[in-house]
């Protein structure tokens, strides 16, 4: 019975009843030690007509990727052939099933999620898992992506964790548990011990509402080392101390190997158990006492509570636990426990053992191969601290710092590359301890370049620019006289850190990579070198017309596009060069490169690329008038990206929905978003003013008809770092117009003279055609006509119908002011045709009331017919009309086909049809 818990057991009722329903939930359970997490789970798992799956987080299996996983799906494996193909893969190489594959870590997630879901079609799932805080990092973001992906699956996922912050589950409700009622405490008190009035007064004040204190303490009362004021935590490790002092020597010494073995397999913990005398008699007694449970469903053995097992191992010698480690160890001499092997031996060695460290350097490289970065991590740092010999320390060390980066987890890394890099200092004709940071006096520049770039990457994501810019550069001094090849990649991210930086730091950086190609004339590169080059090249072509350098004329800027997508096969330098298109206006070139990236994240299983391969996707998509298929682009990468927890995507992808918004006319949604990232900003880079904020809020306002307005927000992006962004080019046009509109056509000047230098460097026709654009509405009457003829058939030929609507309105409204409305009526018909097709509806009724101007009443605006949906539904119902199936749908969106046909018929009755086969004439052109 549960005492005082009645508004958590109802939250509960809720959460199976939605899982019954077939709507799928996340919940986490936090808590303190002992504070009725797992009386929770219990009562969870005594659903009538569920399914159940439980598992527990292991702190000795924390460095282990995918344990958790594997310990919680083991009982189902045997589904494993329901799923695609590609998630079945990638599910066995991350349990150690088979072969490692080529995908990452979320796909093993959705093939968690799919599994799941396949389960549930029997019957409603529930999937308990407790002390999540110890879960491997790689079992913990596969849970949490698929709890995030829940929707109309029969499927509950519930954690159970500590308040601490090993366990994030940002995007899932949380249930906090306080302590119970003073009646509530009594009640329980009663129910389970016999005390007098005092002692009973003592428990509960002592307890402070703790249900396993409150079990607990009562056995210790007459304790004298009690007495103190100590913590309740170690007031309940003295509680269990009572327990394990009646008990023989061969039972403590099982419990330890239990605690420290930590998995609860019942034939390794005999085996190790074994060298020390106990087996089942000394299980039994341990059963006995209330200290260990035995699971029905598959027999594993565990400890009554974690305070327990902590008790146990951290009461025990430091040599029992060194005997006890090499017992577990040699428990483990098999294949399928070569890993969990090598760090019970790492845990009993007490010096420097190379051949320990070969075998966690092994461990650590098959971690890699299953997308356990964290966990490689960790185990090439402990192989550092097991190395006899110092190159092999730093080795590992350097090794450790790049997979903590690769994990994410930005302060390990940096900590581990400052050992690698004191350690560097320390040897022979190393720097004095207080010298300036940077390599030391015959360091191997190698390592201390690699070290430096860790360095990098990690200050660029925190926002310390400064710190990443300078770090680069001194790397590629290091490798300048070594590997030419590696020093220009090294400036490369130093020029793409500048852009963020300011003016002296992106000119340093570019005039530093302009003579390190300039001074490259090896007669025989490798390949390496081959990719470096190009991509240097491409980012001064880029980089050098925003601040003023003379770019050479040759290649030319498609070219230079062309030959990087030929030879650049880094999945960052991939991304890169589609930012650097849509600096250089190559457009279609960046839509192809962001469209094989996305192709390619498919085919591998890169879920975790796609949110930023989308980003550049949506957004040239976008800025080309391709609204709907950009709209769908940022959605599918705005949720994936919180699925995945890539916060810094999550708000860049901010950028081309509120450009999308402002098209709509959607003040509030871009308002919204702005505010986010002024939010986001303010916290990371106070002196950074996010450009595409006044970009989309120039632009909404300037749909809107509020001229005034939108010139300031346009104005601002000629100003400081801004300048070097994309929407201060690119926002141009729509600062001449917001200029001409609100009377003071001198203030877009400047900005124009910028702009056609721009146009000319890019040689794109399109960029061409708004220059005419702007230069027709800034100059006079006379020569204004020809130019918004070339204009418009300039967007026509580029296929941009955004442009081509608002120039056939720019000239439909010039007709209309000298009185030829005859000819205006056709222009700004065309310009309410093409507004309304792509839903920009501002512009629209600005084009219909200059019509009507015009004598022409026009049509009434269509109604969008998929208006009713959801996001979600939309993104579905678009895909179904295409003729993709449900599987093909759930493929594309990272979904389980239930849930797409869930959704689709919700959508029927919607749209008024009764089959997707109806859905390609009520969908339209999209």
């Amino acid at each position: 019975m549960l005492y005082g818990r009645q508004d958590e057991l109802a939250t509960l009722d809720d959460l199976v009843a939605a899982v019954r329903a077939g709507a799928g939930a996340g919940l986490v359970i936090r808590g303190e030690a002992g504070i009725g997490k797992t009386a929770l789970l219990d009562s969870l798992a005594g659903t009538d007509g569920v399914r159940v799956l439980r598992a527990a987080g292991v702190e000795a299996e924390a460095e282990l990727p995918f344990a958790g996983l594997h310990l919680l799906l083991r009982p189902v494996l045997d589904r494993l052939t329901a799923l695609p193909d590609v998630q079945a893969a990638a599910l066995r190489g991350a349990l150690g099933l088979a072969a490692g594959t080529d995908s990452d870590g979320f796909l093993v997630g959705l093939a968690a999620l799919s599994l799941l879901a396949e389960l549930a079609a029997d019957r409603p799932l529930l999937v308990l898992v407790d002390d999540a805080q110890w879960l491997d990092r790689s079992s913990a973001e596969a849970l949490l992506f698929a709890a995030r992906r829940l929707d109309a699956d029969s499927v509950g996922i519930v954690f159970a964790a500590r308040e601490v912050p090993d366990f994030a589950a940002p995007g899932l409700p949380e249930l906090r548990l306080a302590g119970l009622t003073d009646a509530a405490a009594a009640e329980l008190l009663a129910a389970t011990t016999d005390l007098d009035p005092g002692q009973r007064d003592r428990v509960l004040g002592t307890a402070a509402g703790n249900p396993l204190a409150l079990r607990e303490l009562p056995d210790v009362l007459g304790d004298a080392s009690h007495t103190g004021a100590l913590p309740l935590t170690e007031r309940l490790r003295t509680a269990f101390r009572a327990r394990l002092r009646g008990l023989t020597d061969g039972v403590r010494d099982l419990l330890l190997v239990v605690a420290l073995d930590g998995t609860g397999e019942l034939a390794v913990l005999l085996r190790a158990a074994a060298r020390f005398g106990a087996g089942s008699d000394e299980l039994d007694a341990a059963v006995r006492a209330g200290l260990l449970t035995v699971a029905e469903a598959d027999g594993r053995i565990g400890f009554r509570h974690p305070l327990v097992r902590a008790t146990v191992a951290h009461d025990a010698p430091p040599g029992r636990r060194i005997a006890v480690h090499t017992a577990l160890a040699d428990a483990l001499d098999t294949p399928a426990g070569v890993d969990r092997r090598a760090w019970h031996l790492a845990a009993a060695a007490t010096a420097p053992d190379e051949a320990i460290a070969v075998a966690l350097t092994d461990a650590a490289a098959r971690a890699t191969d299953r997308h356990g970065h964290a966990a490689s991590a960790a185990a090439y740092a402990r192989a550092a601290e097991l190395s006899e010999a110092t190159d092999a320390r730093l080795r590992r060390l350097t090794l450790a710092a790049e997979a903590a980066a690769e994990a994410g987890e930005l302060d390990r890394s940096i900590r581990l590359a400052d050992d690698a890099t004191a350690a560097l200092a320390a040897g022979p004709g190393g720097r004095p301890a207080d010298a300036a940071p940077g390599p030391a006096v015959g360091a191997d520049p190698r390592l201390a370049a690699r070290l430096l770039s860790v360095r990098a990457a990690a200050s660029f994501w925190r926002g310390h620019l400064g710190a990443a810019h300078r770090a680069y550069l001194h790397a590629a001094d290091l490798l300048a006289p070594l590997d030419a090849g590696a020093a220009t990649a090294l400036l490369v991210e130093a020029v793409h850190v500048g852009w963020y930086s300011g003016e002296r730091e992106l000119t340093e950086a570019y005039d530093r990579l302009a003579a390190a190609l300039a001074a490259d004339h090896r007669a025989t590169p490798n390949a390496g070198d081959c990719e470096a080059t190009s991509m240097g090249r491409l980012t001064l072509l880029g980089t050098g017309p925003v601040i003023g350098r003379a770019t050479p004329t040759e290649p030319a800027p498609d070219e230079a596009m062309a030959t990087v997508r030929r030879m650049v096969r880094r999945p960052g330098w991939r991304i890169m060069t589609a930012a650097l298109g849509i600096v250089l206006g190559q457009d279609g070139g960046t839509i192809d490169v962001g469209a094989e990236e996305v192709a390619l994240a498919h085919r591998q299983g890169r879920i975790g690329r796609l949110p930023q391969a989308l980003f550049y996707l949506a957004s040239t998509r976008a800025f080309a008038g391709w609204h709907d298929a950009a709209a769908r682009d940022a959605g599918t990468a705005a949720e994936l990206a919180r699925a995945t927890d890539q916060r810094q995507w999550a708000g860049r992808l901010r950028e081309p929905l509120a450009y999308l918004a402002a098209v709509a006319g959607d003040e509030a949604r871009v308002r919204q978003l702005a505010d986010e990232a002024r939010a986001d900003a303010a916290a990371s880079d106070p002196d950074w003013d996010v450009p595409w904020v006044h970009w989309s809020l120039g632009l909404l306002e300037l749909g809107l008809g509020r001229a005034e307005p939108a010139l300031a927000e346009l104005s601002t992006l000629a100003e400081q770092r801004a300048l070097f962004h994309i929407p201060a080019i690119r926002s141009v046009p729509d600062l001449v117009e917001a200029a001409v509109r609100a009377g003071r056509p001198d203030a877009a000047t400047e900005a124009l003279g910028h702009y056609r230098r721009w146009a000319a460097h890019t040689g794109q026709g399109w960029i061409a055609a708004l220059v005419l654009r702007c230069e027709a509405l800034l100059g006079d009457d006379a020569t204004a006509e020809p130019k918004y003829q070339a204009a418009l058939a300039g967007s026509q030929r580029a296929n941009r119908p955004f442009e081509v609507a608002r120039t056939a309105l720019l000239y439909g409204e010039w007709l209309r002011r000298l009185r030829r409305r005859t000819e205006a009526r056709p222009q700004l018909q065309a310009a309410v045709r093409g507004f309304d097709r792509l839903s920009a509806a501002p512009w629209a009724q600005r084009a219909r009331a200059e019509l009507a101007a015009a004598g022409d009443a026009g049509e009434q605006a269509p109604t969008d017919t998929l208006a009713v949906l959801t996001p979600q539904e939309r993104q579905i119902v678009l895909l179904a009309a295409r003729g993709l199936s449900n599987k093909d749908i759930a493929g594309r969106l990272f979904l389980s086909p239930r849930t797409v046909g869930y959704h689709l018929y919700k959508a029927y009755p919607k749209l008024g049809v009764l089959s997707r086969g109806e859905l390609p004439a009520v969908v339209g052109p999209h």
